[in-house]
């Protein structure tokens, strides 16, 4: 395929901004590795880049938002989970008038602790916005927050994927509803006086309405509000309630693991470092005809209100659906080397894909051929019910087979309701994605409980479900040893460890429930897979089982070290287990500064637990780095002085 690659420099902006297209696919970058970084004089700080997307005349199938994060080569990331939004400010050019959309909102990751080469991509469907993303269009990323600036910050890249085809739906009009920071609990200035009833005339050649809602809560009252509770929202179209739900989400599951500061406590629905998804919303409407939109929050008032709800919500009118008939495939979950998705990678068995239903008439069937390239494909008639613009998750049968190293896995649907699809082109996907590891018959599971126990326990299944052995929930004693020897049949295996409280077997805030470790073995004893401590809900590892000794995944190159508590007023362990001896450096370094405060240096250390009292030391963060070989392998924030 004939790749062209076009720049053009507007005549009104310095910097060229590069547009490329690939087939069907054209990539926008508005921001190419753009260094962020606070002003903490106003806490808000913008970065304007214009650039240009295809003309009105091109027919757009799909937009996609994709936010590319890393740490700047000149400086260490940034350490605070800040609300960044990425706004459409201006459309047409330098003279036009304010648009001032925003369509995509950024939560940042606690960097604090993230390598030079540490990047994470998040996506995000902005399809929804496509007539706005027309020709030149100046792009913002607005940063908050006001953490110093000359020391620490982000490189992001900022990408419009736009694929061509013809639109599932076409748009008539956009409108903003609501859009702004509005007070929580604050009986002078209750929210509702922000969230007054909408109404809008259907457009008459409109036949479908979508309503598309960011949301998120800030703040910190008495009862935690609005970052820390729970509140409900209410959507009302026409006098009806279609929607009511929690704003609120889990954060223990994040995909983005671990970070240096709360990463894992749940909040108003979001988490740090993510790219929220909007809440999406189809609707019937009659041109000509009034409706009516209200939005209403959980009454609430408090004495010494600080909450506030950062609300972005439109309607987007539209023409009717194009088709009756078509399904898309969405995503691959399963296997992939998404870092989205790597919490449930590399796996050997069962499949996960994302479909949606892109055709008017509800989706009761559809036929899934997926498989490796190299082995032979499989053929799964998924059956349901899933109405327009729905997607669903499926869980595909059999194992994931592959090669070493690098592998294709392909997902391809037809006959949807069993009629010819509408739009072949979204239905077929692939990913690249890594064998699961492969080990001997005789494995040991190394798991060290922390003070509390009581929320862990772990099972190990085979791939038909069958579970081969367990500890469970509520049967293992604190601060103790658990080696269990593993006797395991050729096949596929999935261990997975669990957390009910969501704070892993150590949580740098949860200094009460100590540290514990999970380590898995070999029957030498030598350390195959060392599990990050603080991994929140859960740990998941798929591995492959096989007698050929010459397939097997050698022994880990790198040690398993943890540090814990990292927030003390005197003394702090870590804990070091290798395969081999090796010249080991820990340093201790001031934050910010980077001053070597205390250098330690073992010859030839193989395993050891190592207690240092920082009491001497005045209140502040350093990080506790570990050197193997004159190579950074471990690097972890301490906090002295509570």
């Amino acid at each position: 395929m004939k790749t062209i690659l076009l720049s053009l420099a507007l005549i009104f902006c310095s910097i060229p901004l590069l547009w490329s297209k690939t087939g069907d696919t054209i990539r926008v970058v508005s921001h190419n590795q753009t260094i962020v970084v606070t002003d903490p004089a106003t806490g808000v700080k913008a970065y304007r880049q214009w650039a240009v997307f295809p003309s009105a005349k091109v027919p757009v199938r799909k937009i996609n938002l994709l936010v590319t994060f890393g740490c700047p080569d000149s400086l260490r990331c940034a350490d605070w989970d800040y609300l960044d939004h990425i706004y459409i400010r201006r459309k047409g050019g330098v003279n036009s008038p304010s648009v001032d959309y925003p369509v995509g909102r950024m939560l940042t990751p606690y960097g604090g602790a993230f390598g030079q080469d540490w990047s994470f991509d998040w996506k995000s469907d902005i399809t929804d916005f496509s007539l706005l993303l027309r020709d030149s269009v100046e792009i913002e990323y607005e940063h908050t927050g006001y953490e110093p600036n000359d020391d620490r910050g982000w490189k992001i890249t900022i990408t419009f994927e736009i694929i061509e085809g013809k639109p599932v739906l076409e748009p008539v009009s956009i409108l903003k509803l609501y859009d702004g920071s509005f007070p929580y609990g604050d009986s002078t200035q209750h929210i509702e006086e922000n969230l007054k009833p909408v109404s809008f005339v259907a457009a008459k050649n409109a036949q479908h309405a979508r309503i598309l809602i960011f949301q998120t809560g800030h703040g910190m009252d008495a009862n935690g509000c609005g970052e820390f509770c729970s509140r409900y929202r209410e959507l009302w179209f026409d006098g009806k309630m279609i929607d009511k739900r929690n704003i609120w989400k889990k954060c223990g599951d994040n995909p983005l693991y671990p970070q240096a500061g709360t990463w894992l406590i749940d909040r108003a629905y979001w988490c740090p470092g993510y790219l929220q998804q909007p809440d999406v919303f189809d609707l019937p409407v009659t041109n000509g005809v009034e409706h009516t939109i209200d939005m209403n929050m959980e009454p609430y008032v408090t004495a010494n209100p600080s909450a506030n709800e950062r609300i972005s919500a439109y309607l987007i009118q539209y023409k009717k659906p194009a088709a009756q008939h078509d399904v898309a495939i969405e995503d691959i979950v399963v296997p992939t080397g998404s870092k989205t998705h790597l919490r449930k990678n590399p796996s050997c068995v069962n499949p996960v894909i994302v479909i949606r239903n892109m055709g008017s008439k509800p989706l009761t069937q559809c036929v899934i051929e997926y498989g490796t390239t190299g082995f032979n494909k499989r053929r799964y008639v998924w059956k349901g019910n899933l109405l327009f613009n729905r997607q669903t998750e499926i869980e595909l049968p059999g194992t994931i087979p592959g090669n070493a190293g690098e592998n294709i896995f392909t997902v391809s649907l037809t006959a949807p309701n069993e009629k010819k699809d509408a739009n072949s082109s979204d239905n077929t996907m692939h990913t690249v994605y890594t064998k699961a590891a492969v080990h001997g018959s005789a494995l040991v599971f190394h798991l060290r409980t922390n003070n509390q126990p009581q929320q862990n326990g772990y099972i190990v299944r085979s791939s038909d479900g069958k579970t081969m052995y367990e500890r469970a929930l509520g049967t293992l004693e604190a601060e103790t040893d658990y080696r269990d020897t593993l006797h395991l049949a050729p096949g596929c295996y999935e261990l997975v460890l669990k957390d009910t409280a969501d704070n892993g077997l150590e949580f740098w805030f949860n200094t009460r429930g100590g540290r514990g470790f999970a380590r898995l073995l070999n029957i030498k004893g030598q350390l195959l897979k060392h599990f990050d401590s603080d991994f929140g809900s859960e740990i998941y590892y798929s591995f492959e089982v096989s007698a050929d000794t010459t397939a097997l995944a050698l022994p880990d190159a790198l040690p398993a070290v943890g540090v814990f508590p990292t927030r003390t007023s005197g003394k702090t362990t870590m804990d070091y287990f290798s395969n081999s001896p090796q010249k080991v450096t820990v340093q201790l370094v001031a934050d910010p500064g980077g001053q070597v405060i205390e250098e330690h240096i073992y010859e030839q250390l193989k395993e050891g637990v190592f207690t240092y009292d920082l009491s001497y030391r005045p209140a502040q963060r350093y990080y506790l780095k570990v050197y193997v070989g004159g190579k950074l392998v471990f690097n972890k924030r301490v906090r002295v002085g509570g």
